[in-house]
């Protein structure tokens, strides 16, 4: 039962991704078509869900931080991304907010993180994947609008 679960999870998601993937944060449509590539690191992210946080972490076994998650997603998908949030945040090129897609790393100014910086996953319908801070578990989480004003950048690393 518990594999049935995980599966319609699994499946819930790329479902979302893929009929999700045109809505931009803003209310804008976003007309990029979402790639295959890009719906697998969204599925690998949304797998992770609920595996604690760890600062320095990029594994399900040792747990992940926010860019341990989006290093480890896309590494297990055969792309290479930078690890550090900083990195990241300078990584690929960067999109307009109205034209986010999933799989895009979303960048945030966060004064609770070590470098200003926090990053998450996109997924599409105004929602995205991360690993918050420690005490908590990766999750999924709408673009609120304590997320939006905080949103810094959004790089697209799959083109």
């Amino acid at each position: 039962m518990v594999t049935d679960m995980a599966n319609l999870r699994i499946l819930l998601a790329l479902i979302a991704a893929v009929l999700l993937s045109g809505c931009g944060l803003l209310g804008g449509v976003n007309s990029d078509p979402t790639p295959e590539k890009a719906q697998r690191v969204v599925s690998t992210a949304y797998r992770q869900i609920g595996t604690a946080y760890r600062s320095g972490g990029a594994s399900p076994k040792k747990g992940f931080d926010c860019s341990g998650l989006i290093y480890w997603a896309y590494r297990s998908n055969g792309m290479r991304v930078p690890r550090t949030t900083t990195e990241q945040a300078k990584t690929g090129r960067g999109v307009g907010r109205d034209r986010m897609r999933a799989g895009d790393i979303v960048v945030f100014r966060s004064p609770a993180s070590p470098r200003g910086l926090h990053t998450g996953i996109y997924t599409g319908g105004g929602a995205f994947i991360h690993s918050p801070r420690p005490g908590k578990r990766v999750r999924m989480e709408n673009m609120s609008n304590y997320w939006k004003s905080n949103l810094v950048a959004v790089r697209r690393v799959i083109p």
